[in-house]
């Protein structure tokens, strides 16, 4: 099977949902093209192909369609690009008010008493360069979309302002001289006027959907100071390779990924991660790229560069998210193909029936004109990108990365959250509390268990490894060491065949606790995580016994009582015991408990809490990878693995518990914002293209609520900015 390659392409022109419907169907239809998403808000198409596809034969498509296209590498600014493009909209905006604010203060200075009107000609000289210079770009798009055999929004206006003007030309012409015929010249000025500056509050709008972005890759340092042999060096950061050294000094921004070889000093994470407080950095611990360095110099090897970096990670988990389209878009597709062509129809209906109701041909006319006018396809298209666009970016400050459209509009409807525990909701660094040998030597008991955990990434096996290293003990080799799924390890230590594990290991041998029944009893009903040590051959019998304990996270409270008030019920899933499993529910208020299940079997247990409910499943390990795509939509905590992350919809940036509930509350936000700007959309229409047909709006009022319509979509959806997690709105 051929290997798929994705394309990105920069798409210019597009005004309306239908123009971005027509890239899609233009691009849709090229031989070995899979997939293809066309977003308004941020002009871009992201192409999936089957095999090697020439990126000419893309950009051909796009340009056959009426549109422009570029690859971005392309682009050797972009953000510069856009502002220039922006500034010239503004000029634009400013040269038409001026030339038809004249055309329109005789129609405002009449409520006042003043009866004053421009002579035909100056109307005419005002008008014309509104008409076909200022509007030169409708024309244009419109030209465009006809010879695709298609319609937009500028085709729309293009034809509505055409009539106004050519019938004010028409009354001009056949008027008596020396009279004043009735014009309509100022209401095609305005509405080109208005469009344009709805246009270019809506492209200032979007650009600050996509500001989450900007922020992002500004933090990209674009050098950085390497050492070698003693000697400091500036360099650019393409320069860098895996395991060089770098120096970062105070204030600096980490240029990589890398780990802490000497100094020690705290790091801002605050745009990566979300975390407000500085993290403190020693020796081994790791940093990352984009960090801010606090008041220590620190020379740091080099682990990640490029595209491999969190941060660059970062950045393509919020534009992949902010590319794809949510599921409820696909109606707003439907509509967009028959939009146009329907408003075309609308118009020469009105036009006929004002007319052969007997009214004058020019009222007929500019009755049909209202309509083409007020028909807004704009707002329907701009409706679910842009909420996408700001609820996603807003997250992502908040070390929430949502992966896409379709995982944040199924979040929104989560009723249940199902946990793991450790390293989720405990700091999943335990420590061992009690330990007792069958023979009374606990020391034995921690030299054997060491040698079975060596080179084990297990956090209670690194709780042993440290026991052993508090006392200073010899820990002998293991050989033949294999790990007991569900259970614990096994190997040999000391030509003993030895195994440590939880009590399903202890039943599988055929073994009894014995006179360690009482305190592992005892134990469990503190809470604490039992490990048996057993000698299964020469002879099969018990060793001693480890408990460990493991402290709650901080918040994890919090967020089980920000869940409970959200109305969602909460699940504890876990391997571990039952009394483990009880007093940490106890302790949080979770509801309810399913504790001893195998890594296996946690997808199952899922599945049937999904029978009754929509289910979000939070973990962090490779074992909870299984549970993380059986739920309705995985939460992947961020110290988790990459096989977690990999699994989830939705990966939170630091290991907080209060982001679960802060995850499901901006989808809730977002996906609400979506269906409000829908609504108000699909209303607009629904209510505005009547009243025209009927005559109760003129082309002027009608330009300016089309004006209005996308504006207040793409406001509305920017409200989402402003958007903080419930418990950062609580802190003093």
């Amino acid at each position: 099977m051929p290997a798929s390659t994705h394309f990105e392409l920069l798409i210019g022109g597009m005004t309306c949902a239908s123009c971005a419907g027509r890239v899609e169907r233009a691009l849709g239809k090229l031989p070995g093209v899979q997939q293809v998403s066309v977003n308004l808000a941020n002009e871009r198409a992201h192409i999936q192909t089957s095999g090697n596809i020439d990126d000419s034969v893309l950009l051909q498509a796009v340009e056959r369609a009426g549109y422009s296209a570029s690859l971005p590498e392309t682009v050797v600014d972009e953000p510069d690009a856009a502002r220039r493009r922006l500034r010239h909209e503004r000029l634009a905006v400013l040269a038409a008010v001026l030339l038809a604010l004249p055309l329109v203060l005789p129609m405002l200075l009449q409520p006042l008493g003043v009866h004053w009107m421009l002579p035909a000609w100056a109307q005419f000289v005002l008008a014309t360069p509104v008409q076909f210079v200022l509007g030169a770009r409708f024309y244009a798009a419109a030209y465009k979309a006809v010879r695709a055999g298609a319609g937009n929004m500028d085709l729309l206006v293009a034809l509505g302002t055409s009539a106004g003007y050519g019938l004010s030309l028409y009354q001009w012409g056949i008027a008596d001289a020396g009279s004043m015929p009735h014009l309509y010249f100022e209401a095609s000025a305005v509405v080109i006027a208005l469009v344009l500056l709805g246009k270019y509050l809506e492209s200032r709008a979007k650009r600050q959907t996509a500001s989450a972005i900007r922020a992002l890759e500004a933090l990209r340092p674009e050098r950085a100071l390497r050492v070698i042999d003693g000697r400091e060096e500036d360099v650019p950061i393409s320069r860098l390779r895996l395991s060089d050294q770098v120096l970062v000094k105070p204030g600096e921004r980490f240029p990589v990924d890398g780990q802490v070889l000497e100094g020690s000093s705290h790091a801002d994470e605050a745009l990566i991660t979300g975390e407000s407080l500085p993290v403190p950095k020693q020796p081994g611990d790791k940093v990352t790229g984009g960090a801010i360095n606090g008041e220590g110099r620190l020379l740091v090897q080099t682990l990640a560069l490029g595209t491999e970096t969190v941060l660059a990670r970062i950045i393509r988990l919020v534009e992949d998210a902010q590319a794809a389209k949510a599921p409820i878009q696909k109606l707003v597709d439907r509509v967009s193909q028959v939009f146009v062509p329907a408003v075309l129809v609308l118009a020469l209906l009105t036009l006929l029936g004002w007319w052969l109701a007997g009214a004058p041909i020019e009222a007929a006319l500019i009755n049909a004109v209202a309509v083409l006018v007020i028909a807004c396809p704009c707002a329907l298209g701009l409706a679910t990108p842009t909420a996408i666009m700001a609820g996603t970016g807003v997250a992502a400050r908040h070390g929430i990365l949502i992966k896409d459209a379709e995982a944040l509009e199924r979040a929104h409807a989560v009723n249940r959250v199902v946990f793991d525990k450790t390293g989720t909701l405990t700091s999943g660094s335990p420590r061992i509390v009690h330990s007792q040998a069958v023979a009374g030597d606990t020391m034995q008991l921690l030299r054997l268990a060491g040698a079975l955990q060596r080179g084990s990434e297990h956090p209670l096996a690194r709780a042993v490894l440290d026991a052993c290293g508090d006392q200073g003990l010899d820990i002998p080799p293991v050989s033949a060491s294999q790990s007991l799924t569900g259970r614990g390890i096994a190997g040999h230590v000391d030509e003993r065949d030895l195994a440590l594990g939880n009590h399903r290991l202890l039943a599988q041998s055929g073994l009894q606790a014995g006179e360690l029944a009482a305190q592992a009893q005892s134990w469990e009903a503190e809470g604490r995580t039992l490990s048996w040590l057993i000698e299964r051959a020469p002879q099969a019998r018990v060793l001693g016994l480890l408990a460990f304990g493991d402290s709650l996270k901080p918040g994890a409270r919090q967020a089980i009582d920000a869940l409970h008030a959200q109305g969602i019920s909460s699940h504890l899933l876990t391997g571990d015991n039952r009394g483990s499993a009880r007093v940490v529910a106890e302790a949080l208020g979770i509801d309810d408990v399913h504790a001893e299940v195998l890594p296996a079997d946690k997808a199952a247990a899922v599945g049937a809490l999904r029978a009754s409910g929509v289910v979000a499943m939070v973990g962090d390990g490779i074992n909870d990878a299984p549970a993380l795509a059986a739920a309705d939509i995985g939460i992947a905590m961020g110290g988790g693995t990459d096989v977690a992350i990999q699994a989830a919809g939705i990966t939170l940036m630091r290991g907080d518990p209060r982001l679960v509930p802060a995850a499901l509350e901006i989808s809730r936000k977002t996906y609400a914002k979506i269906r409000q700007n829908l609504f108000w959309a699909f209303i607009y229409n629904l209510i505005g293209i009547p009243l025209a047909a009927l005559g109760y709006l003129n082309p002027v009022l009608a330009g300016a609520a089309m004006a209005l319509s996308s504006v207040s979509v793409v406001s509305n959806a920017l409200w989402l900015k402003t958007w903080k997690p419930t418990q950062q709105q609580e802190a003093p």
